[in-house]
């Protein structure tokens, strides 16, 4: 059975990440979300709120099984906030714990105990963290958003030098998805440009129709996944896949 263990999977990329992988046959997924949104007889739901650090730290055990019918085990790191739009100095303090334990700590802890539950198991072993295009380049009122973003592809890049020089197989990637139309686009269209310079340009994304389907980046990534080979990068667009699947 392969497993697939995936925060965020209630709805947006995450769901769709979700149905990709149980669409395929001897698959379990493991949502690890808030709210069980999935019914299906190879989706199990856990309950869990990753800006509650310690609710996330006293279930880890809960999350990570042992599992003694994998074939292979995927951790994907889905779950994210934008949080509020605005630019920094005009943000209370709590909006970048908030973001941070989110995108950043939550993720953290998940990988450690990832690595620290299955280190050993001689089956295919995947971390795939999700993060954005916004981590490469500076985005006015995302502060917090784009640094948890540039912070999560470094652990990326430094968890997979670690375990290459450990002789561990396991593959550790942060994948940028591009722009989709999920919730958190909505958000970004509300705001104020006061707040963000590009609000104009991101409505015209969505006007002009250029905001890609979960369920086809979904898709796309679950075919990349499973191939024979993820590539040499550790961080990655979207767009660096249409050459791998």
């Amino acid at each position: 059975m392969n497993y697939y263990l995936i925060t965020g999977a209630s709805r947006g990329l995450g769901r769709a990440l979700a149905e990709a992988a149980l669409a395929r046959p001897d698959t379990t997924v493991i949502g690890i979300c808030r709210h069980a949104t999935i019914q299906h007889a190879r989706y199990q739901h856990q309950p869990l709120d990753l800006s509650d650090l310690a609710a996330v730290q006293h279930n880890l055990h809960k999350v990570f099984a042992r599992f003694p019918d994998a074939t292979s085990l995927t951790l994907i790191n889905n779950a994210a906030v934008l949080g509020e739009i605005g630019y920094l100095g005009e943000q209370p303090n709590e909006h970048f714990e908030f973001v941070f334990d989110v995108n950043l700590l939550a993720p953290a802890m998940l990988m450690n105990t990832f690595l620290s539950a299955y280190q050993g198991r001689e089956i295919p072993r995947t971390i795939l963290n999700i993060s954005s295009g916004a981590a490469q380049r500076a985005v006015d009122g995302w502060g917090a958003y784009s640094a948890s973003k540039a912070a999560l592809d470094a652990l990326s890049r430094t968890a997979q030098k670690e375990q290459e020089l450990r002789g561990s197989s396991v593959r550790i990637r942060s994948l940028s998805p591009g722009i989709l139309d999920t919730p958190m686009q909505e958000h970004i269209r509300s705001a104020d440009a006061l707040n963000f310079s590009e609000a104009d340009k991101f409505a015209e994304f969505y006007q002009q129709g250029q905001l890609r389907k979960p369920v086809e980046v979904a898709e796309q990534i679950m075919a990349w996944l499973n191939g024979p080979d993820l590539g040499p990068e550790v961080v990655l667009r979207i767009d660096d896949l249409h050459s791998k699947v």
